[in-house]
């Protein structure tokens, strides 16, 4: 972590130094990747249901997609099926999904 602090003026002038603690940024080293490009609904999840199931419990799946229902299904999957969804990220037209097999 990263140590910085930041300067507010109190009411009557008084200065204050408040630290703040940055966030590393997390990492994640998927164990498997699949590539969805191209695939429209259902096909994205469907992959990402199958990959997961082979999968142990702890395991990172990258999931690569560019169906612009991709974001709101994978939301609406993992609410469903209790899988973390630990980060989405958009590079143009393609996302990249990752998801923390947990059940």
């Amino acid at each position: 972590m990263h140590d910085q602090s930041v300067s507010l003026t109190g009411r009557w002038g008084v200065g204050y130094r408040l630290p703040v603690m940055a966030q590393a940024p997390r990492v994640f080293n998927p164990d498997k990747q699949i590539d969805c490009t191209g695939l429209f609904c259902p096909m994205p999840i469907v992959k990402t249901r199958e990959a997961i199931k082979q999968m142990a419990r702890g395991q990172v799946l990258e999931m690569l997609a560019d169906d612009p229902a991709s974001e709101p299904d994978m939301k609406s999957w993992s609410q469903i099926t209790g899988n973390e969804l630990l980060s989405i990220d958009r590079d143009d037209a393609v996302f990249r999904f990752l998801v923390k097999k947990t059940g």
